[in-house]
């Protein structure tokens, strides 16, 4: 008896056809329905990848923004105090001038008329050099008859005084400095010891002015 050729229209195992179903159409119908929840699917995931892209984005701009203020910042601030340190060397300059000034009694001075020209040479090359000085924002500071403010003044003895009310700066041993917003150097100054006690500062007067270089002891 002849081999009786096999019949391809037979339903294939794992794809039953339903009753007056043509075969292979079951298959059909799954493939269709789970491609039309693929493509929802897919739908989501670009919309969730698409939000992270944009949060990501925005923090990276955000960050970008921050380094180029955080770099304008440092460039100000370098132009401002990159000469603290000269500047620091060069006030000792000064210091000496006033020295010399301080040590020439007035009365001296109008007797002999040389010494009277000196001093008057001296008292001219000081004050212009303040004023280069305050050309590059730096400010001296004689801080006479005001209350010690320890952020600004450096306290080197206490002075009996009843004239005076406690707290009081009632000499200065050496002038300060400031270079813009930033104490160059403290100014080294006796404070009144006795009398009423000086009024406190004003609460809104701010916060105190950082040195120009923390790590550096003052001069």
């Amino acid at each position: 008896m002849a081999n009786t050729p096999p019949n391809d229209s037979s339903p294939r195992k794992g794809d039953p056809a339903q009753p007056g179903e043509a075969p292979g159409a079951a298959s059909e119908r799954g493939a269709g329905g789970e491609g039309s929840r693929t493509v929802q699917d897919v739908i989501a995931a670009l919309q969730a990848e698409s939000a992270d892209f944009k949060d990501k984005w925005l923090r990276a701009h955000a960050e970008v923004e921050n380094i180029r203020k955080r770099a304008e910042r440092e460039k100000e601030d370098m132009a401002k105090y990159a000469i603290a340190r000269l500047a620091r060397d060069i006030v000792n300059v000064g210091d000496n001038f006033q020295r010399a000034i301080d040590a020439v009694p007035a009365d001296a001075a109008e007797q002999d008329p040389a010494l009277k020209s000196f001093l008057k040479g001296v008292t001219l090359t000081e004050r212009e050099l303040l004023n280069v000085l305050e050309r590059h924002g730096i400010k001296r500071m004689l801080p006479m008859n005001e209350p010690f403010n320890p952020h600004l003044h450096q306290a080197v003895m206490e002075i009996p005084r009843e004239d005076a009310s406690a707290g009081t700066i009632v000499q200065v041993f050496q002038a300060g400095y400031m270079i813009e917003d930033r104490v160059l150097r403290p100014a080294m100054v006796g404070i009144a010891k006795g009398g009423p006690k000086a009024p406190a500062a004003p609460e809104d007067s701010g916060p105190p002015p950082p040195p120009a270089n923390e790590n550096a002891p003052p001069a």
